[in-house]
C-alpha cells in the first residue's frame, strides 16, 4: 500500500475518464433491464402457453442462453454478425443488443416464477368476469407478478451492471475501460483497478441495501 501514488485519485481523473464510462454502464443496464423484462415477459408467457408450438422454441432459447457465458454471447455476435450482415455494427449497438438477449433468458426465468406464484383463483376469477387469457394476464396476473417479483427483479438489475463490464472484450467504453484508460495513461494501473473495485462496491452494495429496504416494505405490506 505504501507504494500507490495517492495523487491519482482526483476529480480530474472521474471527470475526464470515468464519467464517460459510467454513462454508457448506467444506459445499457436501464436498455437492457428494460427490454430483458419485455422479451423475457413474452417468453415466460410463451412457455405458460401450454402450447407445443410456442412453448419448445421459448424453452430452448432460455435454457440455450441460460448454459453459455455472456463473455462468449457477446464476442460471437460481435464478431459474427459484421460477418454474416457484411457491415460492422459498432460495439456499443452489439453490447446493447447481446445483453437484452442474453438478460431475457434470466428475466423470463423471474417473471415465469412470478406469474405461477399468483394464486389460480385470481385467474378464475378473471374469467368468471368474461376477461379473455390475454386480459386475464395484462390486468390481473402481470401486476401481481411484477410485484411480487421486483426486489428479484432489481437484484437481477445489480448483476446486470456488474456484468456491464464484461463489454470491455469488444472495446466498448464502459466505466471498466474509463479506468483501464486513466491507469494506462498515467502509468498506474494498480491504482486505478483498485479505484474500479471501490466504486463498483459502493454502487452495487448501496444498491443492494435499497432492494433489501424495499424487500421489507412490500413483507409488511403483505
Amino acid at each position: 500500500m505504501g507504494n500507490l501514488d495517492w495523487s491519482f485519485y482526483n476529480w480530474d481523473l472521474i471527470a475526464n475518464f470515468v464519467l464517460k464510462g459510467l454513462a454508457f454502464s448506467v444506459v445499457l443496464t436501464v436498455v437492457a433491464t428494460v427490454g430483458g423484462i419485455l422479451f423475457g415477459t413474452v417468453l415466460a408467457l410463451m412457455r405458460l402457453s401450454g402450447r407445443k408450438w410456442l412453448e419448445l422454441p421459448a424453452t430452448l432459447y432460455v435454457n440455450g442462453m441460460r448454459s453459455i457465458p455472456l463473455v462468449m454471447v457477446i464476442l460471437w455476435f460481435f464478431l459474427l454478425v459484421p460477418f454474416l450482415i457484411g457491415r460492422p455494427i459498432g460495439a456499443e449497438l452489439s453490447a446493447v443488443i447481446t445483453f437484452i438477449a442474453f438478460e431475457a433468458a434470466y428475466f423470463s426465468e423471474i417473471m415465469r416464477a412470478g406469474i405461477q406464484s399468483i394464486p389460480r383463483g385470481q385467474v378464475f376469477a378473471g374469467q368468471a368476469l368474461g376477461m379473455t387469457y390475454g386480459q386475464n394476464m395484462r390486468l390481473v396476473v402481470l401486476p401481481q407478478a411484477f410485484r411480487n417479483m421486483l426486489p428479484v427483479l432489481l437484484t437481477q438489475t445489480i448483476i446486470l451492471f456488474q456484468d456491464t463490464s464484461l463489454v470491455y472484450a469488444i472495446g466498448a467504453y464502459d466505466m471498466l475501460k474509463g479506468f483501464e484508460v486513466a491507469g494506462k495513461n498515467f502509468g498506474r494501473p494498480i491504482e486505478a483497478y483498485l479505484m474500479a473495485a471501490l466504486v463498483y462496491f459502493v454502487i452495487c452494495f448501496t444498491l443492494s441495501w435499497c432492494v433489501k429496504r424495499l424487500h421489507q416494505k412490500i413483507a409488511i405490506v403483505r
